[in-house]
């Protein structure tokens, strides 16, 4: 596992940019952007050095890419923005393979704007389901 984490790392560090589509969480994790019409999907695999002590992907790595594709998703469509709050519901845990987390707008607004985004497993199971609320920059 120390092999892995080191190349995490290394991956993480890359060229140092820091943007939409390729920032340090984004490259360390090793997530995929992909837009549709309205919705962005941000996937990653699951591997050890991301597992909590209970050997299944730590819900803060699942909520990162959550809050990712949500994010990516608003500037995408309008612009930067914030969240400003979150809620997460996690559905059933993860112990390897490819996660994605697919996001989409609930309601748009002139400043606020209120997301979803469901995360599944390789599978296409439902593993966590966010809501948020982003404000505009």
């Amino acid at each position: 596992m120390k092999d892995q984490a080191e190349a995490m790392l290394a991956r993480g560090l890359g060229d140092g940019r820091q943007e939409f589509g390729s920032f340090f969480l984004s490259r360390l994790f090793g997530m995929e952007v992909s837009y549709g019409a309205e919705t962005c999907t941000v996937a990653l695999k699951a591997e050890p050095p991301m597992f909590n002590p209970q050997g299944s992907l730590h819900g803060g790595v699942l909520a990162t890419a959550l809050d990712i594709s949500m994010g990516h998703l608003l500037k995408h469509c309008f612009g930067p923005g914030a969240t400003l709050e979150m809620k997460i519901q996690y559905l059933g845990s993860v112990r390897g393979g490819r996660v994605s987390c697919e996001a989409s707008f609930l309601k748009k607004g002139r400043k606020l704007f209120f997301l979803q985004s469901t995360g599944r497993d390789e599978k296409g199971e439902g593993i966590a389901f966010a809501t948020s609320t982003w404000k505009l920059l």
